[in-house]
């Protein structure tokens, strides 16, 4: 049914790929050696310091490098545009960079290029989603104080020395801040971003293997293989094309047709097909990936003791075993931790430490719901966006248990919102009616990012606004702590914390999924279950 208006689509995008890349056309939905994936709007324009968000960070990824990039293999952070980064007392760093870095605009990445986007990004008055990740960096309280009147303009604790170096004081002692530093928030900046940033939001401009050729709302972005650029991990093919889906089984269904070459979420009504379908071009593989259910903190209902045993008995209520083996077909693993066991044990990774309030049992679930007054409000609303990530079917899956445990089918129902970017909208503007899905994927890994960002009292991705005090105390102990036995040993405390409170209710843990045609090869996901885009070959 979409043949028509899909080939139109194509078509477009081929003229484009002869116009801006000088590529020779060839068959597939974008030609030549161009590939083209499913992908979503962004929530956001693409500042670095204001994408917290899966769509946007693949973008980011592509277009950007950072002073550390994660392996595409084994997660681990490696100096990338980072000479070195050295310190003697995990508060005070030294950053030297490499010789070479430019942007794709041709001007040089300096020192200043990273100090002033962390500046731009920590601001108050620049409003950006990641701001909270320059917190460790002293003078944060006057640049982003919580009273909300700034008193100084830029970071206290950045200094350029010299083009190639800077350095970096901490508020206080954090011996995993550098491996912290592949996240995008860290990306450096060209001029071009402060002197003309209407423009530039337009048409961001990186210094990653990738250029943006154009981007059009609802439709497609065009990124074309910068031919010049000096890092190491240069684009195997000529450019890729995100085409924006709201139905990942649409796109599932393109690739099926051959007008789609890569869907990098397959619906899990597929998984069943998905192997037979694609003749074996089908990518299971392990993610740092957990699905939660969060709640809204901000409403008094969620927020008492009673509530509290609410909250545990809902846990007990959800049949993880049947939900993963049944609607994934073992694509999932039922979550007995907060964290993912891509950390391993010595990276955090607590296998059981949820332990029986992450168990199926109805009859205990009904006893502590009733003891905690009940379901606040009377009914159960799970909030999910309907575009994409088959969260309709899971949630509806996740309600059938719940309503079958408490013996009453109209005791919970999602609540679907048409587009991911309203969805985290609406949960930006405090508007969930209950429970709502926080699926978390790791932004670099570590325990610390798998707790503080959404835990933390007042962090970037707490969206629900949790707060206490004795978790807060335990991450900012592991943070200071200079080696990496006992950090992770006081991270587990913490999350002790929010075991004992259910802060939120952990579902499962995630593998990345991918299914592409044969036009493609060496087609692999990252530990963040993103398309390694610049190692993929076409034709």
């Amino acid at each position: 049914m979409r043949a028509a208006p899909h080939a139109r689509w194509a078509a477009a995008v081929a003229a484009l790929v002869l116009a801006v890349a000088g590529c020779g056309s060839g068959g597939g939905a974008a030609g030549g050696a161009v590939l083209s994936s499913s992908w979503g709007d962004p929530q956001n324009p693409l500042e670095p310091a204001n994408t917290n968000e899966v769509q946007g960070g693949k973008v980011l990824d592509m277009v950007f490098r950072g002073l550390k990039r994660y392996d595409p293999r084994t997660g681990r952070a490696a100096n990338m545009v980072a000479r070195s980064i050295d310190t003697t007392d995990s508060q005070h760093f030294t950053v030297r960079l490499k010789d070479g870095w430019t942007f794709s605009n041709g001007e040089k990445v300096t020192a200043r290029s990273f100090v002033d986007a962390w500046n731009y990004g920590a601001s108050l008055r620049n409003n950006q989603k990641n701001a909270y990740f320059f917190g460790y960096i002293a003078g944060y309280d006057k640049v982003h104080p919580a009273s909300g009147r700034q008193s100084a303009g830029t970071l206290s604790g950045l200094k350029v020395v010299d083009d190639r170096t800077f350095t970096i004081t901490l508020g206080q002692k954090f011996s995993g801040f550098p491996d912290t530093l592949g996240y995008a928030a860290f990306a450096p900046l060209p001029r071009a971003f402060f002197t003309d940033h209407a423009r530039w939001l337009d048409k961001p401009v990186g210094n990653g293997p990738y250029a943006i050729a154009s981007y059009t709302k609802g439709s497609a972005m065009y990124l074309r293989k910068w031919a010049a650029y000096p890092g190491p991990d240069k684009a195997q093919n000529d450019g890729v094309t995100l085409q924006v889906y709201t139905d990942n089984n649409t796109a599932y269904t393109d690739v099926l047709a051959g007008n789609l070459d890569l869907v990098d979420d397959v619906p899990a009504n597929q998984l069943k097909n998905v192997r037979t379908d694609l003749d074996g071009r089908y990518l299971n593989t392990p993610a740092g990936i957990i699905q939660t259910l969060a709640f809204p903190y901000y409403d008094r209902k969620w927020n008492t003791s009673g509530a509290r045993k609410v909250r545990t008995g809902l846990s007990m209520a959800i049949d993880r075993r049947q939900i993963t083996h049944t609607l994934f077909r073992d694509t999932r693993t039922p979550a007995t931790d907060w964290t993912s066991p891509v950390l391993g044990a010595a990276g955090g990774y607590r296998a059981g430490l949820c332990g029986h309030a992450c168990d199926y049992d109805p009859g205990q679930a009904r006893k502590l719901i009733q003891e905690g007054g009940g379901i606040p409000g009377g009914r159960l609303r799970i909030t999910y966006n309907a575009d994409t990530g088959s969260h309709k079917e899971w949630v509806d899956a996740v309600c059938n248990s719940i309503n079958n445990a408490l013996g009453n089918d109209q005791a919970c129902v999602g609540n679907p919102i048409g587009t991911f970017a309203d969805f985290r909208n609406q949960i930006g503007r405090h508007r969930m009616p209950g429970p709502f899905r926080a699926g978390w994927q790791m932004d670099y890994p570590l325990i610390q990012n798998f707790l503080q960002p959404l835990y933390y009292t007042g962090a970037s991705s707490n969206d629900g606004k949790w707060s206490n005090k004795q978790f807060d105390r335990l991450v900012d102990q592991a943070n200071a702590a200079t080696d990496t036995a006992t950090a992770v040993r006081l991270f587990q405390q913490a999350e002790g914390v929010v075991r004992d409170n259910m802060a939120a209710i952990p579902l499962w843990y995630q593998n990345g999924s991918a299914g592409y045609t044969d036009r493609l090869s060496h087609v692999a996901l990252n530990p963040f279950s993103v398309p390694v885009y610049d190692r993929i070959k076409v034709g």
